[in-house]
């Protein structure tokens, strides 16, 4: 239970910080001076997915990048597999969750709780590859556009992100789910005393001649 539990509070974790590098423009920064003569010179660059801007120490100006037909191959891949990771992340969570063993629904047994465990902690190791290659494709191909200077604090949301989907998805894969406790047994036949009023076994007669003397 500790490490399912480990496993979905790093999963969760791990999909705020996928969010985070996903809504955020400050992935790379791109310069071919110094900072102190590119924040002079106005060319200090931030770019992400979905805008580029220039920083400047009076002014913080940022383009849309709204034409989507003509950019850049890694932008649009980056793109879409950034949305594809904060959509399976809503899945994952809810699976996980259902999956604890303090979540009891009906008719509950141990292997609907695994099988559960394991879809979410699928899902959530597939959330972290897709922020992974994401994360380290993007700042390649910016590379090979301009000259870059330095990873934006958008981009390190996203690794941390990431690791941590891929960390909690593997501790929720290694963890074995138990028979919820309270779950009554079904091998046993009971029937309920008139008299008594508790319920006792129901022993089979011995033969069919005692039980039709009685």
């Amino acid at each position: 239970m500790c490490r399912q539990i480990t496993g979905s509070a790093a999963s969760c974790a791990g999909w705020v910080g996928v969010i985070v590098a996903t809504a955020t423009n400050d992935w790379v920064r791109t310069c071919d001076y110094t900072v102190t003569t590119c924040l002079r010179m106005d060319e200090l660059g931030s770019r992400g997915l979905w805008a580029e801007c220039v920083i400047s120490p009076a002014l913080y100006h940022c383009v849309a990048l709204s034409q989507i037909l003509t950019l850049p191959a890694y932008v649009q891949t980056s793109r879409a597999l950034m949305i594809c990771a904060c959509l399976l992340g809503l899945p994952s969570m809810l699976l996980v969750l259902m999956a604890m063993p303090c979540v009891r629904l009906q008719n509950d047994t141990a292997a609907i709780k695994r099988l559960r465990a394991r879809v979410g902690g699928v899902l959530v190791i597939l959330m972290g590859v897709c922020g992974i290659i994401s994360t380290i494709w993007f700042p390649i191909g910016a590379h090979h556009e301009e000259h870059l200077m330095a990873f934006g604090v958008s981009l390190y949301a996203g690794w941390i992100g990431s690791v941590l989907c891929l960390l909690g998805g593997f501790v929720i894969l290694c963890c074995r789910g138990t028979d919820p406790p309270g779950t009554p047994s079904r091998d046993n036949s009971f029937y309920y005393s008139r008299q008594g009023g508790t319920a006792t076994p129901l022993d089979p007669p011995a033969n069919h001649a005692k039980s039709a003397r009685v």
